[in-house]
């Protein structure tokens, strides 16, 4: 896919974000999001990390969380979101916004993907609404289905998706989950929150795979 067009759907995305956060008060900042363990306020903070993540710094994170990549990302966020406030976060954000620099490890569409599912973490739970840009969104759900980073690939073993607003499926199998594409991409990075808007005789199976989470 054009990189040119990855990156300025990322630009927008993070920008139309930042935007978003800003206009949050003091205590939304303060609220579980859709990510177990993390406040807003660490969502927020794992953001402005990806820009910002260098080599030594994630040996020396994995290290301290003994070999466990998701521990250590989560300890990372919760420190920078510590040592920053949210106004400091945003700023950060915007201001790098247009950077192509990205997570050891990541390919073009994960910081579009990141972008596109945290802004769902953290709008949700507030019982905001953030619409997802049909082109990013697509791209960001046939990225994921179709990595092993995410664990797509088993969870949805022996199952088609199918988007009811987009032009868009994937996989084959007996069982068929269907929905809109964001609420598909939910559910294919792991939120069991996803699964309120979808139907299907997958959709059981799954839920029982994402074990409540």
């Amino acid at each position: 896919m054009d990189r040119d067009k990855i990156f300025s759907w990322l630009k927008a995305e993070r920008l139309s974000l930042a935007d978003f956060l800003d206009d949050l008060g003091a205590h939304e900042w303060e609220t579980d999001s859709l990510c177990p363990g993390w406040t807003v306020h660490d969502v927020a903070a794992h953001l402005t990390m990806s820009t910002r993540s260098t080599l030594l710094g994630t040996i020396r994170g994995v290290i301290r969380a003994r070999g466990d990549f998701h521990t250590m990302v989560a300890d990372q966020a919760r420190e920078r979101a510590a040592r920053f406030t949210p106004a400091e976060l945003v700023a950060q954000f915007r201001q790098t916004a247009g950077s192509p620099r990205r997570a050891l490890g990541a390919g073009p569409l994960d910081p579009l993907v990141d972008a596109l599912v945290h802004g769902q973490d953290v709008a949700r739970p507030l019982g905001r609404v953030r619409e997802m840009p049909e082109g990013p969104v697509m791209a960001a759900l046939a990225h994921v289905h179709d990595s092993s980073f995410y664990g797509a690939r088993k969870r949805f073993l022996g199952t088609r998706l199918v988007a009811t607003d987009l032009d868009w499926s994937a996989g084959e199998g007996p069982d068929e989950v269907r929905g809109p594409a964001g609420d598909l991409l939910l559910l294919a990075t792991g939120r069991v929150s996803g699964l309120a808007a979808l139907s299907g005789s997958g959709t059981q199976r799954i839920a029982a795979r994402l074990g409540g989470r």
